[in-house]
């Protein structure tokens, strides 16, 4: 049985992935679940994040969202028995790689999957779902009649944010990052067959003329947007830019620009700096900036009620339509070293699905 691993030599190298023969599973232990995987999405694996928690490792187990079938429960395990189908994402401290064709998971990281729900589509949907959910609902608090500005609204997670969004009622703005993404987002409707589009207004930047900023306050009538959902900011001039970082993404001068009063900036952009002039704009608007990490639900124990209530709320929305994710073909077990290649490299503009 093969499972896939990433390796990096040393800190700030380019991590490379193994498919590894791996060992007979131990028996399940009392809360263990012993889940068949039908299908594992791929996402970025955080080198850093890992190694600050301390929990970098020579081979780092990847794949973390699957979906799959319940062979075998532990003597404790109250949630599932076997031939249940479920979904969930593997813990950051996981010693299991997702993408392996049988995986041991302890019953608290697990939902179950709606019938109709293909296992593709749940587990390319579960983290998505789950930073939408972090930061509309926790942490931006998203009501009806709101404004909300989503950045590179074409990406996977772009995609999901938009439909919670506009399913809560609020008026979606967003930035495409180039022309197919933006007749993507054009043509992006509600579940149900409303004719209405998802996206009242779509911001093409990928010629670098159009103003974000200006564009936002002419759509909201000068009052600025009440929620904002970057995908990274740009933090210097053009020229002190790091290469890596994408000139499409707006400056932060934009976004505090644009932030309407009372408005909430939910940043993924985890080096923010602040001068104290942009401290001033924000406090003059009684803004706050909140920091979209959604690795928090299972980093610590005390919200796992809710974090199960998230999951099993986003698989209800997937089997309702409300999520229609942005997913690539399902890829076989043999590419995956290729695709993780492609995701850990930031080129994947759907999401990545190993289907076994």
């Amino acid at each position: 049985m093969k499972a896939l691993y990433g390796q990096q030599n040393s800190p700030g190298e380019e991590m490379t992935f193994v498919l590894q023969e791996r060992e007979n599973l131990p028996a399940c232990r009392d809360h263990d679940v012993k889940v068949q995987v039908r299908a594992c999405a791929l996402s970025w694996v955080d080198t850093k994040l890992l190694s600050e928690i301390k929990l970098k490792k020579e081979l780092v187990p990847v794949g973390r969202e699957i979906s799959g079938v319940v062979l075998e429960v532990g003597s404790k395990v109250t949630f599932f028995q076997p031939d249940d189908e479920v979904v969930g994402i593997l813990p950051l401290d996981s010693e299991e790689s997702g993408v392996c064709e049988i995986i041991l998971v302890h019953e608290h990281y697990l939902v179950h999957k709606p019938e109709k729900v293909c296992w593709a589509e749940a587990a390319g949907t579960v983290r998505d779902g789950l930073r939408a959910y972090t930061a509309l609902h926790y942490l931006a608090q998203v009501s009806p009649g709101t404004s909300v500005l989503v950045l590179d609204g074409a990406s996977p997670f772009g995609t999901i944010a938009i439909q919670l969004a506009q399913h809560r009622g609020a008026k979606v703005i967003s930035t495409a990052h180039s022309l197919e993404d933006k007749q993507y987002l054009e043509r992006l409707r509600p579940a149900g067959g409303v004719r209405q589009p998802l996206v009242a207004r779509v911001i093409d930047v990928s010629h670098g003329k159009i103003d974000v900023a200006e564009s936002c306050l002419e759509e909201t009538g000068g009052l600025g947007v009440d929620i904002v959902l970057d995908a990274g900011v740009r933090l210097y001039s053009a020229e002190d830019e790091p290469a890596s970082k994408s000139q499409l993404l707006p400056h932060k001068h934009d976004i505090i620009t644009l932030l309407g009063v009372g408005g909430r900036w939910i940043t993924t952009e985890r080096n923010l700096q602040l001068d104290p002039p942009d401290s001033h704009s924000l406090f003059l608007k009684g803004a706050t900036v909140s920091f979209l990490n959604d690795e928090i639900w299972n980093l610590s124990n005390v919200q796992q009620g809710k974090y199960l209530t998230i999951l099993e709320d986003i698989m209800e929305k997937l089997s309702n339509s409300i999520f229609r994710p942005q997913l690539d073909e399902p890829i076989p077990l043999y590419e995956a070293k290729v695709s993780m290649e492609i995701v850990q490299k930031n080129q994947a503009r759907k999401r990545q699905v190993i289907q076994f």
